[in-house]
């Protein structure tokens, strides 16, 4: 297979999880800096790309898009990679919003660099995925020139991953094959601190339908059985069972559905809950007690249920490869200070950034966006990317993951320690190895051009 990516030399102008506490300050070192020319070059032409990447960021900001149907975001990327002669292919792996993009030999080392461009239904940008595309996209774009003239050796991709609240479209590329044949997946992620790495959680989604019989409310209730008595129950029973598990797992759950009129018992409800943990057996172990609560509360009402578990994927923990996280560390230090690998933390979210980190050597850092104390998955999350604070740290991330890149490629005595690291915590890891695999999901049609 040969690259048919190019990408122009000269380069035109035209923020989820909860952050970790912070320990200790990593400070670059001579051995993982990079050389002077090649820093000039990766600063030079992320700094000549930040007005284009603001506009891109602010762009997607005031147009979002959730999960798969990220059309007109992926449009604005295809627009600006073309700009800089990089063509793209969309449709990678059978998603409709999914890309790539290549620069370089598809022989030697290879990195990939992914993006996420999806929003949060009623939030928009709420976990600052469009500042995640820009630093991607402008990460992509500092090293693609050096690899495609050879002055760094191997290969570089640009990965558009959709859906990442929720429809696991990392997942779903692994099951493609696309995440196969990489040395290294390297991204960043907003939130309250510079951190470069922690932990995540594991996650499965569970939908449980509750089916009763239908009758007057009034005149003969006792001829109909409540399935939403039997909702309600079984959510209090999960919030009784929060105070029984570990602290660091978490249960949350909606009402998808709970009648339709006062005066008629309701046949049908629905909740809906996602449940994490630090492990894997940890998930599994807490899925067991919320799928008995559901029973129980089914049994307790008269009722069925139907327990569905991963409509959507599984994801798992992230691995966390230090290697590679105090690289990039390295690189960002002349620009911030980037706390050291935090391996423990209160609370975390959970990404499919972590099924990935299960198949070879991965990093998220945190780049700091505004004040530490914003919610993620919050409006005032999603507006603090649109501060000066939001473009700085496009244009910090988008030169950390390029030198990183740059690194990986050039450096084999650094592939050979990520992966012994990698190794030294396990084999790789397939989702659909440990849980039954989601069903691919009905994925909309592109829309017609005019």
């Amino acid at each position: 297979m040969t690259s048919t990516t190019t990408a122009d030399a000269t380069g035109t102008s035209p923020e989820a999880t909860d952050t970790p506490t912070p320990t200790a300050t990593h400070t670059a070192t001579d051995e993982s800096a990079a050389p002077d020319g090649l820093r000039a070059a990766v600063v030079a032409r992320a700094e000549a790309l930040a007005d284009e990447l603001d506009t891109f960021s602010r762009d997607l900001h005031a147009h979002p898009e959730v999960g798969f149907v990220e059309f007109r975001s992926v449009a604005a990327i295809e627009a600006l990679l073309a700009r800089h002669g990089v063509a793209l292919e969309v449709g990678t792996g059978g998603l409709p919003t999914a890309f790539r993009a290549r620069a370089g030999s598809t022989e030697g080392p290879q990195v990939v660099i992914t993006a996420e461009y999806d929003a949060l239904p009623g939030v928009g940008h709420g976990c600052g995925h469009n500042v995640i595309a820009a630093s991607s996209l402008g990460a992509f774009l500092s090293i693609a020139p050096l690899v495609q003239a050879g002055v760094v050796p191997g290969g570089v991709t640009l990965l558009g991953t959709p859906a990442e609240e929720g429809g696991g479209g990392k997942e779903l590329l692994i099951r493609a094959g696309a995440l196969d044949g990489f040395d290294a997946s390297i991204m960043v992620h907003p939130g309250g601190a510079d951190v470069a790495a922690g932990p995540s959680a594991a996650k499965r989604q569970v939908v449980a339908t509750f089916q009763g019989r239908t009758a007057h409310a009034a005149a003969n209730p006792h001829l109909g059985r409540n399935a939403l008595d039997a909702a309600v129950t079984a959510y209090q029973s999960v919030a009784q069972l929060r105070q029984h598990i570990l602290p660091t797992d978490r249960v949350h759950g909606v009402f998808l559905e709970a009648g339709t009129r006062p005066n008629i018992v309701p046949e049908r409800a629905v909740l809906e809950f996602f449940l994490r943990s630090r492990t894997v057996e940890g998930l599994v172990a807490l899925s067991e007690r919320v799928e008995a609560a559901f029973r129980g509360a089914a049994l307790a009402a008269g009722v069925e249920v139907d327990v569905v578990w991963d409509g959507e994927p599984v994801y798992l923990p992230q691995r966390i490869n230090a290697t590679l996280a105090e690289v990039f560390a390295a690189h960002s230090a002349p620009r911030r200070e980037v706390l050291s690998v935090q391996r423990e933390a209160e609370a975390v979210g959970s990404s499919d950034v972590g099924n990935v980190s299960h198949l070879l050597p991965t990093i998220q850092p945190t780049v700091a966006i505004g004040d530490p104390g914003i919610p993620g998955h919050s409006r005032e999350r999603a507006d603090s990317t649109l501060t000066p604070d939001g473009r700085r740290a496009i244009v910090d991330s988008a030169i950390a993951l390029a030198l990183t890149a740059a690194s990986v490629l050039d450096d084999p005595a650094l592939r050979e320690a990520a992966w012994a690291e990698f190794r030294e915590a396990g084999d790789p890891v397939r989702v659909d190895a440990l849980f039954p695999g989601a069903p691919w999901p009905d994925l909309p049609t592109p829309p017609v051009s005019a």
